[in-house]
């Protein structure tokens, strides 16, 4: 039929996110991209607008993908702050130790490389580590903390999660990595359970 994509444009988004995963950024360009989706510069910018849109929506793929796995673990322990941060820490190790995926995290790589980023892409970068602080710290919801407390231990364990990323691409073994995400654990357990000032614990 005429004007009918001859190409799967989920697995050229695929490919796409694997690359800016892979690479960064700005050492991502329109002829890798070409290369790695099969695609012409005519046919990405067509589908997708772009390399920075292109950018985009790999960003929010990676973001549904893991997001909606963080989100289910996470919700498997309602009422268990402790063992939903450690369910997550577990779920964020598993893929970093994925050797089907690349090393680290997509968002902090791009976090990282933000000077290289135009400003909607760099904006929507925000968001995105946005929206997993916000996923913590639902989490995290006890009435016996005080509750800059628990902005707080959200926080730590976003920029713990960010930190797990970054050691694994510089080669830090599973077991270095799952040591740090231990005490991590034992952190938010001890801040858990120091009740909050004029409120005992039930």
């Amino acid at each position: 039929m005429a004007g009918r994509k001859q190409f799967d444009v989920e697995e050229a988004l695929g490919q796409s996110m694997r690359l800016f995963w892979q690479r960064g950024y700005a050492d991502t360009s329109l002829d890798l991209l070409g290369a790695a989706t099969g695609l012409g510069r005519g046919s990405l910018y067509g589908t997708f607008g772009g390399k920075d849109a292109l950018f985009r929506q790999c960003l929010d793929r990676y973001a549904s993908t893991y997001g909606d796995r963080y989100d289910r673990v996470l919700a498997a322990h309602p009422d268990e702050p402790a063992r939903a941060i450690e369910a997550f820490f577990d779920a964020v190790l598993d893929r970093i130790a994925d050797p089907s995926v690349p090393d680290g995290c997509l968002l902090t790589q791009s976090a990282g490389q933000a000077a290289t980023l135009n400003p909607e892409s760099r904006a929507h970068v925000q968001v995105l580590l946005g929206r997993q602080l916000e996923r913590v710290r639902a989490a995290l919801s006890s009435p016996h903390v005080d509750g800059g407390d628990l902005d707080d231990l959200a926080l730590y364990v976003v920029a713990v999660t960010q930190s797990l990323a970054v050691l694994s691409r510089a080669g830090h073994s599973p077991e270095q990595l799952r040591a740090v995400a231990r005490i991590a654990c034992t952190t938010v357990e001890d801040t858990l359970a120091r009740p909050r000032p004029g409120v005992t614990p039930a």
